[in-house]
């Protein structure tokens, strides 16, 4: 991994967490159980990505010389980790026994294996919540606040009223249900490519749309920063899919190979193997390419999108 990928990912992933930890309420703080399990999946480990996509897109778009961006880290680093509370909500309850049925994630026991079905279920839930209150309770202009509300909402949702300019309802929720109900299907490009921008490529695509919002950036921004993370978030589940083709579940934090197992409609199932890298590549390049007019100070962003198609967990 180039170096300056890994210090990206190190000091985002310790600012998010710093901000998880002000934000979560304590293992000690009763009801004990729900809070117990809200911190057992948020701190099982992670790459923190979302939250790191969503820094760097501030940095980016706030970086003028003249202001000083640390205005603005308390913020970003709470939007973070809202990002990473509703990313983790959506793993617990992708995990449960009424969907994937899988017992292991970040290479931990999932939540519902410790703490029950029932408290995993309230335990994500809890953890949406606490998302939009700390959305809601950003240190920034109230418009930012709404507009970042209106587009989280959105990206998380199964469409219904998502008429943001470029959007591709349905959200996140939207592409679990048409993922559950493509299992054993003949799986087809459009529907493969659907799914995936929903159910994986909305989280990543409103992390980096979000953070340009705090950072205050133009419409005409958010236009290139909204494709970035369209094509970015695509490659990203198709790297996904193949490395639970090709890797095990050491590797990978999870159980290895469900996707064949479960026949969901994936990547390599429509395009094969070896068509699937070089495709995930082509997004990079063209996410690269929305983000030219930003020059030099887009770089972060541009080695975290060609990690995505490089990474091997």
């Amino acid at each position: 991994m180039d170096s300056d990928v890994q210090v990206l990912l190190k000091s985002g992933a310790a600012l998010t967490d710093q901000a998880l930890e002000r934000l979560l309420p304590g293992a000690d703080t009763p009801p004990h159980s729900i809070h117990r399990a809200m911190r057992h999946s948020t701190f099982a480990g992670g790459k923190r990505l979302r939250p790191i996509l969503c820094i760097e897109a501030a940095r980016m778009v706030f970086g003028n010389p003249s202001v000083d961006f640390s205005a603005i880290d308390p913020a970003v680093a709470e939007l973070g980790a809202a990002l990473e509370m509703i990313h983790t909500y959506s793993l617990i309850h992708d995990d449960l026994p009424a969907l994937d049925n899988d017992d292991l994630r970040r290479g931990q026991p999932t939540c519902h294996v410790i703490f029950g079905e029932a408290t995993a279920i309230l335990a994500g839930d809890a953890l949406q919540t606490l998302a939009f209150q700390t959305i809601a309770n950003l240190d920034c202009a109230p418009h930012i606040a709404i507009a970042i509300l209106r587009e989280v909402s959105a990206a998380i949702s199964t469409g219904v009223g998502a008429d943001l300019p470029g959007s591709l309802p349905p959200g996140m929720i939207g592409g679990q249900i048409m993922d559950i109900e493509s299992e054993g299907a003949q799986p087809t490009a459009e529907l493969v490519e659907r799914i995936h921008r929903a159910k994986t490529g909305a989280l990543i695509t409103v992390s980096v749309v979000a953070g340009g919002l705090l950072g205050r950036a133009s419409p005409g921004m958010i236009a290139r920063l909204r494709t970035f993370g369209q094509k970015a978030g695509l490659a990203f589940q198709i790297v996904d899919d193949v490395l639970d083709m090709t890797q095990d579940s050491a590797a990978l934090g999870k159980t290895a190979g469900k996707d064949t197992a479960s026949d969901k409609a994936t990547w390599p199932a429509v395009f094969g193997l070896e068509e699937s890298l070089p495709q995930a590549k082509a997004l990079i390049a063209d996410a690269f390419a929305a983000l030219e007019p930003f020059g030099s100070a887009a770089d972060p962003l541009k080695s975290l999108a060609l990690y995505l198609t490089t990474r091997t967990n």
